[in-house]
């Protein structure tokens, strides 16, 4: 995420904590896809992670006002995303759950019926892939790599050190490496 988008969620988010209602919808907006997303591949559930998006907005709403810019808002939304994510699958006791619809959030740059089809199973694969690791290995992973965090982003999110971070995604990295070659 580039310094401009940061600074313009940093003042909606000042506004949104002011009690600007109109604020805090555009801070929805801009966000609720990329927490669906990490929602729906940490916990594999499409009906789960819609439900806890809903829920991740709703805690944000009611927390804003405790909000300080000195913590960059999509971070902070994310802490709040995963934190219901891990209280779900403890409650569930469920570290597998079912799988993501076929072709959902597939993007389709080949502009041939053979390369989309060849996205569409390395993208499966992809999903198998990140569904047969650790949820801590899947959600280092997606954080980093599908939402672009850095790793001090993802330090703060997860309440982690950065060098911690650093160690779990390269053991991510080779759990997914060793699943993939199977």
């Amino acid at each position: 995420m580039d310094a401009e988008a940061e600074l313009e969620d940093e003042r909606h988010a000042v506004r949104a904590s002011a009690g600007d209602a109109h604020a805090y919808a555009w801070l929805v907006a801009r966000h609720q896809g990329a927490v669906y997303r990490y929602l729906a591949r940490l916990t594999r559930a499409p009906e789960t992670a819609r439900d806890l998006t809903q829920d991740t907005f709703l805690r944000a709403y009611q927390a804003i006002r405790a909000w300080r810019p000195e913590a960059r808002f999509r971070t902070w939304l994310f802490r709040i995303a995963h934190n219901l994510a891990l209280d779900h699958l403890r409650r569930t006791g469920r570290a597998r759950l079912e799988p993501l619809e076929a072709g959902q959030d597939i993007p389709d740059p080949a502009p041939g019926p053979d390369g989309r089809l060849e996205t569409v199973q390395r993208a499966r694969r992809l999903e198998r892939a990140l569904g047969a690791i650790a949820p801590a290995h899947r959600e280092i992973l997606l954080l980093r790599e599908i939402e672009g965090m850095s790793y001090e982003d993802i330090a703060h999110a997860l309440n982690l050190n950065p060098g911690t971070v650093r160690s779990r995604i390269a053991r991510a990295r080779a759990a997914l490496l060793a699943v993939l070659k199977d």
